[in-house]
């Protein structure tokens, strides 16, 4: 599997991924392409990697800026991450999230942000933070990674617009 950057090639089937990999989940409300061409178009994507088996995209992860307690920060969120079906279980959005959260403590960012299974994100060192907040979310589902321990910010949590399309 190669875990690359995304290129202007891959937006179609970026798309096709994230569709086939939400159409049959309860809590989604299937948005998630749309949400990803949302932060393309605004400039908005921080970090976006895709997944290739065999010179097939199978999966991908975006990260966005958040700002916090309304300030602008070197902290991101993470999502949406989506696999095709057909390769669900094999690791590979274990392995998208890793190479991502590794470039972007390289790159210098602070902290990323997901709002996710605990059970889930828990093993990439995500916990939940009770001076993170994100509005209407329950506190056990916001959870974040900081990547320093100093000056680390203290509020409620908001993300780029895009991710309120329909």
């Amino acid at each position: 599997m190669l875990i690359r950057a995304e290129c202007p090639s891959d937006i179609a089937a970026i798309a096709a991924v994230h569709r086939a990999a939400f159409a049959n989940v309860p809590y989604s409300a299937q948005t998630e392409d749309r949400i990803v061409a949302a932060l393309r178009a605004a400039g908005a994507l921080q970090l976006s990697l895709v997944a290739e088996d065999h010179g097939a995209l199978v999966g991908h992860i975006a990260f966005a800026p958040v700002r916090i307690g309304g300030q602008t920060t070197r902290w991101v969120g993470l999502g949406p991450v989506g696999v095709l079906p057909s390769h669900q279980g094999r690791g590979v959005g274990a392995a998208l999230i890793e190479r991502g959260l590794q470039q972007l403590r390289d790159s210098g960012c602070e902290g990323v942000v997901v709002l996710g299974e605990p059970e889930y994100y828990q093993r990439f060192g995500f916990f939940a933070d009770p001076t993170l907040t994100l509005a209407n979310v329950p506190p056990q589902f916001f959870l974040a990674l900081p990547f320093t321990t100093s000056g680390e910010p203290r509020g409620e949590v908001s993300y780029p617009a895009a991710y309120a399309v329909e």
